[in-house]
């Protein structure tokens, strides 16, 4: 006999803090983040080629777009500052809410170079995951991107997302089509995945050089 399901809607986002090793999340705050994103991210416009904006040639511009994502009403935006320089080093998001069904989306993602590559980017996305399974009681976690985003479906696979397909002529975006490639993870995958991101950031996992001795793989067991 098929077990009745929980359909207890899930708690909503808050604009809370959330502290790691290596990088800690905060709210989005233009007026903190601004300058380190601006310097971290003007010499590097390429960061924007799969967000829906940017890039920014102007402070004043960048910042615009931060105050007006600070206050969004779909969106959450998380603030990604190194734990060490206390510096803006990146954005995230929890978007496409959906509490009675308990789902939720991680989106505009923007790692700068000084996150790219580093244990502060996949604790970061552990933070958040821990945050929306945890805390908040989802069911489902979706990542989506562009389809000819290779890095970006790589970054799903490896942090345990599951491919679930293209969505063909999903949208326009900047004047172009986009096809999304669909990811997501699920309540049920998720205690294997947390613990396979917590032995990879573990300090243990790590030599002298701070080169990883065990790599983090999609199939945990």
């Amino acid at each position: 006999m098929t077990q009745p399901l929980n359909t207890q809607p899930a708690l909503a986002p808050q604009p809370v803090s959330l502290s790691g090793q290596y990088v800690d999340l905060f709210p989005l705050d233009a007026a903190r983040d601004g300058e380190s994103l601006f310097n971290l991210s003007r010499p590097n416009p390429e960061l924007f080629d799969w967000l829906f904006s940017g890039p920014f040639a102007t402070r004043e511009a960048l910042n615009e777009w931060l105050e007006k994502s600070a206050t969004s009403k779909d969106s959450l935006f998380f603030s990604i500052l190194d734990k060490t320089t206390r510096q803006s080093i990146g954005l995230a998001s929890l978007m496409r809410i959906d509490t009675v069904n308990r789902v939720i989306e991680i989106g505009n993602v923007l790692f700068t170079p000084a996150l790219q590559g580093t244990r502060g980017a996949t604790e970061a996305f552990a933070l958040l995951a821990t945050y929306v399974f945890d805390t908040l009681g989802y069911r489902r976690f979706e990542w989506k991107c562009n389809a000819l985003n290779a890095p970006s479906r790589r970054a799903a696979l490896r942090y345990g997302f599951q491919f679930e397909g293209i969505f063909r002529q999903h949208m326009f975006v900047k004047g172009k089509n986009r096809d999304t490639a669909w990811f997501s993870m699920l309540d049920s995958e998720w205690p294997a995945r947390r613990q396979a991101l917590q032995q990879w950031l573990s300090r243990d996992n790590f030599d002298a050089n701070g080169v990883q001795k065990t790599k983090l793989t999609r199939n945990p067991d």
